[in-house]
């Protein structure tokens, strides 16, 4: 057999034309999200003074398999699009695994992420609709990052809520995201009701996804012409993702191989679900039976030790509730952790997925995660992000179960972006400052305390 090239990229021609809707092929779909003042089903209309009009659609459909991606949209994934599907020949021969290690970079692009994928889908629905402008939340910034490229392709304005703690350590990130034009605010901020209610009620926060979240959705809906948008969980951002799984799956048959094992980190469930879009199709289908498996940290447990439950997607309380696996909307990350992984809930078609026993969940220390970033970089010559690095963690851990098998399984990660903003955090692990910090029970049950009462 022929060595397998290091870098497989696919030609413009072979780039998926169609987003797949994984929730078409699932055996029962996910719980519907609920109005918070009656508990009934939201209709796709009552999501429209949030989202465009379209988005909102998506966000609706249970029933169209594939969605054709508008000609305005493939033409701007053709700038960083197709990405490389890469063989891991150097971690393998490091590792002495008989495991064959793949992943799918995303960090080719100058937001350094996947999050453009999604980004330029919805800038594009809000110009189509005739917007001034969106509103959104950011957690390490990649998502806000790759949001304000897009408005600047676009010519809308954008107005990002950025989480305090991250605002502080990364400020390179704010910096990039004011140079495609957007405005960051650290959150919780004065220039909300929501904001301020979380500051009178904890002045220091170090703020939380879910309290820029209630910002965001605040100003948009009560700024004329302006819509909220969301970088992940959403059923709309996994579906805009499937072009990593479906690009992914193509090159993988040219390669003649087929993944044993599929990682991928999860902290709101965009690129996990992107990434296992097509293979998770074939598995529902009963057509494969991969292994998929979510890699969180530890310090946000949203799968290993959240409850499935209906849960306002936001700390002010002014989203749609929705059933998934959660550490309640009250919960704070500790500030110490590093990685963008940091959202209190989890998608909800992950979270049915997770439940019905179709995919894995594994949580990891923040130095054990570094300790595999390090590793990588230096096998592999890309400075992955930290939450790319859980992703990593992983899959040494299983090619080195493979070692000791002797099992020549086929694996497969999803490397999400690079860690060039996140330099502090490499270096208070290689000072030995890192620490690690695991919730106790008691620090969960604070978070679980704020679920609202759930519907009968």
């Amino acid at each position: 057999m022929a060595k397998i090239p290091h870098r497989l990229y696919l030609t413009e021609d072979q780039m998926p034309k169609q987003w797949y809707n994984l929730r078409a092929d699932m055996k029962e779909q996910p719980d519907p999200l609920l109005n918070p003042a009656t508990m009934q089903p939201l209709e796709e209309k009552d999501l429209y003074p949030i989202f465009c009009e379209k988005l909102a659609h998506q966000e609706m459909d249970g029933k169209d398999r594939y969605i054709d991606i508008p000609e305005p949209i493939l033409q701007e994934y053709m700038i960083y699009r197709p990405s490389p599907l890469i063989r891991a020949y150097n971690l393998e021969k490091a590792l002495q695994t008989p495991a064959r290690i793949y992943y799918k970079y995303e960090g080719n692009n100058t937001s350094g992420s996947h999050k453009l994928n999604s980004a330029i889908a919805q800038a594009y629905y809000a110009k189509e609709q005739g917007l001034k402008g969106l509103t959104t939340e950011t957690g390490a910034g990649q998502w806000g990052t790759a949001l304000a490229e897009a408005c600047s392709f676009y010519g809308l304005d954008l107005q990002v809520f950025m989480v305090k703690v991250s605002y502080q350590q990364k400020p390179f990130r704010k910096t990039i995201m004011q140079t495609f034009g957007a405005n960051v605010t650290p959150s919780p901020s004065n220039t909300t009701e929501a904001g301020r209610k979380i500051l009178a009620a904890d002045p220091n926060t170090s703020g939380s996804l879910g309290c820029a979240i209630s910002e965001a959705v605040e100003m948009a809906v009560k700024t004329d012409g302006y819509r909220y948008v969301l970088g992940s969980v959403l059923n709309q951002v996994v579906l805009h993702q499937s072009i990593i799984g479906l690009e992914t799956k193509t090159a993988m048959e040219i390669l003649d191989e087929y993944p044993d094992i599929i990682i991928g980190c999860a902290g709101g469930g965009s690129n996990l679900g992107g990434l296992i879009a097509p293979f998770m199709q074939d598995k529902l289908t009963g057509k494969a039976n991969p292994r998929i498996i979510a890699v969180e940290p530890a310090s946000c447990p949203s799968f290993t030790r959240g409850r499935y439950a209906y849960d306002f997607c936001d700390t002010g309380h002014v989203t749609p509730l929705a059933r998934m696996y959660t550490l309640g909307n009250g919960f704070v990350p500790a500030s110490n952790h590093a990685g963008g992984l940091r959202y209190h809930g989890m998608s909800p078609i992950l979270s049915k997925l997770y439940h019905d026993g179709y995919m894995e969940a594994v949580s990891v220390k923040q130095t054990d995660v570094f300790e595999a970033a390090l590793q990588f970089s230096r096998l592999e010559t890309i400075l992955p992000a930290p939450e790319s690095s859980h992703a990593i963690r992983c899959a040494i851990d299983e090619a080195i179960k493979c070692r000791e098998s002797g099992e020549a399984k086929t694996i497969l990660f999803g490397l999400t972006g690079t860690g060039y903003f996140d330099l502090t955090a490499y270096e208070s692990y290689m000072n030995h400052t890192m620490q690690d910090y695991i919730p106790t029970d008691e620090d969960l049950q604070r978070g679980f305390d704020t679920l609202p009462k759930q519907p009968e």
